[in-house]
């Protein structure tokens, strides 16, 4: 019989269960909420062959508390503590869509020094992380994330602290990328400050309005940016990012080309009248939620603009108002918009997208490309 050997593998068996060699003795994990343990047998592999997410770790590292993630969990507990370094979260609880599998670790770093430890520490056992911000923009297929999702929080790094700076006609704000986009421009509006009104709406927070260069009626993020802080992965180090450096364009920036992790954005805004300011986002808000369905959970605007056409309109040019797949429907309020009706999976959601896409492109021939960030296995 071969000796125990040192494994430990994550996610659907038949990946890669055929390739341990024949006789091999391990100890087995199955973990969806309860923990099995099979000891001092060979196994055979096609009980285990299909199932749906499991661990598995030699016999001689689970005995000796050594395993790969169970030393990982240990390390991020010492970094985080138990109630900010959780597993097998799920992920319905933390995006907008309220749909979606889970994640193996869910982690919610408080500062800077934190963040750094933790991806130091996920990089070291290999284990594969996602950046999320206030998870109005991401979608979890059912599988889950087989890694770790790192929530930057509107508490990270002194989060409700907006610093301001300048005099006269200028103000130079610094935000936390953590903090929402709607705070941040409700609290510069009450200032008297102007630039982030037509942003008011937009859910994300300050991080991911920066990827993907979020905007509203003709205004985007991009317009008021000075500089980013950012945490350079592959080069461990902290750098700031000037925005003649940025690299944007409609829903496009440099970082979601590089491996970087946004820590804080400086703004600049220009003085107003304080009563106008405060007005205008108040209008922008009514505007919202008048034209978009509130009501239901949502990613936001499903599909990006095609050039030279607006997603909405075409979806509802073809008539698919109303479209539904299991609990996932094209909004009757806005075309543009897939809401999670009640019950939706993930596997609905994207299900009406590709309807929608092929519906489209056969009518007007423009090929719609999702928004928001889908992640996990199916």
């Amino acid at each position: 019989m071969t000796p125990y050997i040192d494994v430990f593998k994550i996610g659907p068996a038949a990946l890669w269960i055929y390739q341990l060699p024949a006789g091999t003795d391990i100890q087995l994990v199955i973990d969806k909420g309860e923990r099995y343990f099979v000891d001092n047998e060979t196994l055979n592999k096609d009980d285990f062959a299909f199932a749906p997410h499991f661990m598995i770790y030699s016999k001689t590292k689970i005995s000796s508390g050594e395993g790969v993630m169970e030393r990982l969990r240990i390390r991020l507990n010492e970094i985080l503590g138990e109630n900010r370094a959780r597993i097998d979260e799920d992920m319905r609880e933390h995006t907008s869509f309220k749909a979606g599998g889970r994640a193996d670790f869910y982690l919610t770093p408080q500062n800077i020094e934190e963040l750094i430890s933790v991806i130091r520490a996920l990089n070291a056992a290999g284990t594969a992380f996602f950046i999320l911000g206030n998870g109005t923009n991401v979608l979890v297929r059912d599988g889950g994330y087989r890694g770790a999702v790192i929530r930057i929080g509107p508490d990270f790094d002194g989060g409700a602290a907006l610093q301001m700076t300048g005099a006269g006609g200028t103000r130079i704000i610094t935000a936390s990328a953590g903090m929402s986009l709607a705070a941040v421009a409700k609290k510069v509006a009450e200032s008297g400050f102007s630039g982030l009104e037509a942003l008011s709406g937009i859910p994300g927070n300050v991080g991911g309005a920066l990827y993907m260069n979020a905007g509203a009626y003709g205004v985007e993020i991009a317009d008021i940016v000075e500089k980013v802080a950012i945490y350079d992965i592959n080069n461990d180090n902290i750098v700031t990012v000037n925005s003649s450096d940025m690299e944007f364009a409609y829903r496009e920036s440099v970082f979601k080309r590089n491996p970087w992790v946004i820590l804080s954005a400086v703004l600049r805004l220009r003085k107003g009248d304080r009563t106008a300011i405060l007005r205008a986002t108040e209008e922008y808000a009514r505007e919202r939620n008048r034209k978009q369905p509130m009501e239901f959970p949502s990613a936001g605007s499903f599909f990006k603009r095609p050039a030279g056409a607006y997603a909405g309109k075409l979806i509802e040019d073809a008539g698919l108002k109303g479209l539904t797949v299991g609990g996932a429907r094209v909004s009757e309020k806005h075309a543009g918009f897939i809401v999670n009706i009640g019950g939706a999976t993930a596997a609905d959601i994207l299900a009406l997208a590709g309807e929608v896409k092929r519906r489209v492109s056969e009518r007007d021939g423009f090929d719609l490309e999702p928004e928001p960030r889908i992640i996990g296995e199916n």
